[in-house]
């Protein structure tokens, strides 16, 4: 689990048997509290069955700062990153990183400004995988881009252009940049970008929703690195 500084309270009705959990909570010096209480909180309360165990969650505290991402992500030519230039919905951005996770992402970068934060519809949207793979708070994204091809990285933007993603080699490291839902990407941040890929359509068509776009571009990175399926 990534970000377990984001648990601040454990709620767990008495009998509570789940071994797995236990230890978890024990192993990370969480603070456990009777069901009851958590239940009755109005920031935690909600619609669907807590099966014994409410768990209070530090939105904040599930983002890493980029620079101490950086000083700890392992870079080789099968690592990969989602930046996410303005989306949002916040369900597609669940969305985004329940596939980012499924395909291998090392970490999802998001914006301060313009941006949908980490919200509880996110997580959820998420499917819990926005625990499993790191979020991380970027300046902007210029400043991130920058940065990242300083260290070797490939900047993609994924957009209407010349080169079906198809075709791409990903053969170094990668960082795939998606834009807002209505607008796309903003011109400052496409122009950092060293190659815009497309996903070839019926013609009939005008677009793909963002999430959708995200899944297929990373499914053909997939296919270039197998490796980091593993």
């Amino acid at each position: 689990m990534y970000a377990p500084q984001a648990v601040k309270r454990v709620y767990i009705a008495r009998g509570f048997q789940d071994n797995n959990i236990n230890k978890l909570i024990e192993r990370n010096g969480l603070e456990r509290l009777p069901l009851s209480e958590g239940e009755s909180r109005a920031d935690i309360k909600g619609n669907s069955s807590s099966q014994g165990i409410v768990v209070q969650i530090s939105l904040i505290d599930m983002l890493q700062p980029f620079e101490k991402f950086l000083d700890t992500l392992a870079v080789s030519p099968s690592t990969s990153l989602l930046l996410l230039g303005g989306v949002q919905d916040p369900h597609n951005v669940g969305a985004i990183i329940r596939s980012a996770a499924a395909f291998g992402v090392s970490g999802v970068l998001l914006p301060q400004q313009n941006q949908s934060p980490i919200t509880a519809a996110v997580i959820k949207s998420s499917a819990g995988m926005a625990f499993q793979i790191p979020l991380v708070t970027i300046p902007s994204a210029q400043t991130a881009l920058a940065m990242l091809k300083k260290r070797g990285f490939t900047a993609y933007a994924l957009a209407a252009g010349k080169q079906n993603i198809a075709d791409a080699a990903f053969a170094s490291p990668s960082v795939l940049v998606l834009g807002n839902e209505g607008v796309g990407l903003d011109k400052a941040v496409r122009a950092l970008c060293d190659e815009t890929l497309s996903i070839p359509m019926h013609i009939g068509a005008e677009s793909l929703n963002v999430a959708a776009s995200a899944a297929i571009a990373l499914h053909s990175w997939s296919e270039r690195h197998p490796e980091a399926l593993k």
